[in-house]
C-alpha cells in the first residue's frame, strides 16, 4: 500500500488519494446491459437460456432449483457449516426484528386523524452474485428482513456454476429462511428476468442486492422503466476504512484490511492514523499476512490501488472520514465508542479492537448490504423497512374540517387551485346546513 501524509498533498491531491477505484460504466457497458435488458424482456426464457450459455458457459435444462437439488444440498455441506448458518440467522433475525417499524396514529387537531402503517412490498427478487466465492451470508442479509417484512412473494437469482448447479451452502440458506423459488441466473440477465418476469421467473416489485457493474447498471436501467422493478441502493466495489491510534494491534489492522483487500482486486481500502512508528508495524503486518493468504493475488491487485494515510491528529481523522463517507468503518483505538458519536457519514461502524468487519458480514445481526462509493453521505445500509413501505391515512370529521377547512381554502387560493378550494368549501356548505 502506497503511504501518503495528508498534511503535505494540496486539495487537488488529497481528493485523488480519496478517489475510488474506477468501476466501468461507460457508454459501451450501458448499451450492452440495454441489449440484455431488451433480449430478456421479449425473449424471456429463451433469452435467459442463450444468455447464461454465452456468459456462464452453461447449457441448463431447467431454470429453478428443484426440491431434490435442496435435499441434496443438506447431504453436502459439513455439519459446523450447517450449525453456523442456523446461529447467524438466529442473530441476524434478532437484530432485524427488533428494527420492524411501529405504526402512527394521532389527532393534528381536534377531529383530524392522521395515520402512517407499514405495509411489505408483496413481491421482491433477491440477487445474490456468484463471482470468485458463494456467498450465503447474502442469502441471510436479503432473506431474512424480507421474511420478517411479510413480503408474500421472495424470489432468490444466483449464478449458476460450471456444473450447472448452486453451491449447496446457498441452497440450504436459502431454505433455513422458507425461500422456495430459486433460480440459476445471473448478471444483468437475471435483473432483467426479476424485473419483467418470464415464463419461469415472477416479476417482482423490488430488487435487492450486490452485484458487478453488469448487475449495477442492470438494476439502474430497469427501474428506470415504468414496466421494471426499483431497486434497494447504488453499490460499488466493496471497502473499508481503518482509523487507529497508537494503541492499536498492528497484526489486527493489517488483518481487518486484508480481510476487506480479498474480496476482489476493485475492493480499497484505506488506512488512517497519527502513528508514524504504527505505519511501518502494520506494513510489515501485511507482508507477513499476505504471503499467507489462498486469494493473494486479488489482494495484492486491491492493496495497489489503496492506501495509507497519515494525519497530525485522531481528530483530524474525522473531517476525512465523513468526507469519504466508507462503507465499513473499524475504530482501532483507546475509546473508540466516544469517538464514534462523532462519526456522521458510515454505512457500518466496528468498534474496538474485538471487534473485525468479519463479524458483520457474517453473524453479530447487523446487515452487511451497505453502501459505497460515498453514498453513507445519505443512504442507509439494509434493514427490515426496506422491505416495507407506508401508507398514509386520514379521516375528518365535520367538526375537523370546519376546524382546518378555512386554511385549506386559502393555501388553495394562493395556488390558484379552484377545483381543490371548492372541495372544501361545499362540504362545509352542505354540513352547515345539515346542521341547520
Amino acid at each position: 500500500m502506497k503511504s501518503v501524509n495528508w498534511e503535505m498533498l494540496t486539495p487537488a491531491e488529497r481528493n485523488q488519494t480519496l478517489q475510488r477505484p474506477v468501476q466501468t460504466t461507460n457508454s459501451e457497458l450501458s448499451q450492452k446491459v440495454r441489449q440484455i435488458i431488451e433480449k430478456v424482456k421479449y425473449e424471456k426464457d429463451r433469452a435467459i437460456f442463450y444468455l447464461t450459455q454465452e456468459f456462464d458457459h452453461v447449457d441448463l435444462t431447467s431454470l429453478q432449483v428443484t426440491p431434490f437439488e435442496i435435499q441434496q444440498a443438506y447431504q453436502k455441506i459439513d455439519p459446523s457449516t450447517l450449525d453456523a448458518l442456523k446461529k447467524a440467522i438466529r442473530r441476524i433475525t434478532l437484530f432485524h426484528e427488533a428494527q420492524f417499524p411501529k405504526p402512527l396514529n394521532l389527532e393534528t387537531s381536534p377531529g383530524v386523524r392522521c395515520e402512517r402503517r407499514f405495509v411489505p412490498i408483496e413481491r421482491v427478487g433477491l440477487y445474490v452474485p456468484g463471482g470468485t466465492a458463494p456467498l450465503p451470508s447474502t442469502v441471510m442479509m436479503l432473506g431474512i428482513p424480507a421474511k420478517i417484512a411479510g413480503c408474500e412473494t421472495r424470489i432468490l437469482a444466483t449464478p449458476p456454476n460450471k456444473k450447472g448447479t448452486v453451491e449447496p451452502s446457498i441452497l440450504v440458506a436459502a431454505d433455513l429462511l422458507g425461500i422456495q423459488n430459486i433460480f440459476k441466473v445471473g448478471g444483468a440477465q437475471a435483473i432483467a428476468a426479476m424485473a419483467f418476469g418470464t415464463e419461469t421467473i415472477p416479476k417482482v416489485d423490488k430488487i435487492f442486492g450486490p452485484g458487478n457493474s453488469w448487475v449495477t447498471e442492470a438494476k439502474i436501467q430497469v427501474a428506470k422503466d415504468a414496466q421494471g422493478a426499483i431497486y434497494d441502493l447504488p453499490a460499488g466495489p466493496s471497502e473499508v476504512m481503518v482509523i487507529a491510534d497508537s494503541s492499536a494491534n498492528p497484526a489486527f489492522v493489517a488483518a481487518d484490511l486484508l480481510s476487506q483487500a480479498e474480496h476482489g482486486s476493485d475492493s480499497q481500502v484505506v488506512f488512517v492514523t497519527h502513528s508514524k512508528e504504527l505505519i511501518e508495524k502494520v506494513q510489515v503486518e501485511l507482508s507477513v499476512q499476505l504471503n499467507k493468504l489462498p486469494r493473494k493475488k486479488l489482494a495484492e491487485q486491491a492493496l495497489s490501488k489503496s492506501v495509507i494515510i497519515q494525519v497530525p491528529t485522531l481528530e483530524s481523522c474525522l473531517n476525512l472520514c465523513n468526507e469519504y463517507a466508507p462503507e465499513h468503518l473499524i475504530l482501532q483505538m483507546r475509546n473508540a465508542r466516544d469517538f464514534s458519536s462523532k462519526i456522521r457519514n458510515a454505512g457500518s461502524v466496528f468498534l474496538g479492537p474485538w471487534t473485525p468487519e468479519s463479524v458483520g458480514d457474517y453473524a453479530s445481526g447487523t446487515n452487511h448490504v451497505l453502501p459505497t462509493y460515498g453514498y453513507a453521505r445519505a443512504l442507509s445500509g439494509l434493514g427490515t423497512e426496506h422491505f416495507m413501505k407506508s401508507i398514509t391515512f386520514q379521516e375528518l370529521t365535520y367538526e375537523g374540517l370546519l376546524e382546518i377547512g378555512s386554511e385549506v381554502e386559502e393555501l388553495a387560493k394562493v395556488e390558484s387551485l379552484e377545483a381543490h378550494r371548492n372541495a372544501v368549501r361545499i362540504r362545509l356548505e352542505t354540513g352547515r346546513n345539515r346542521v341547520l
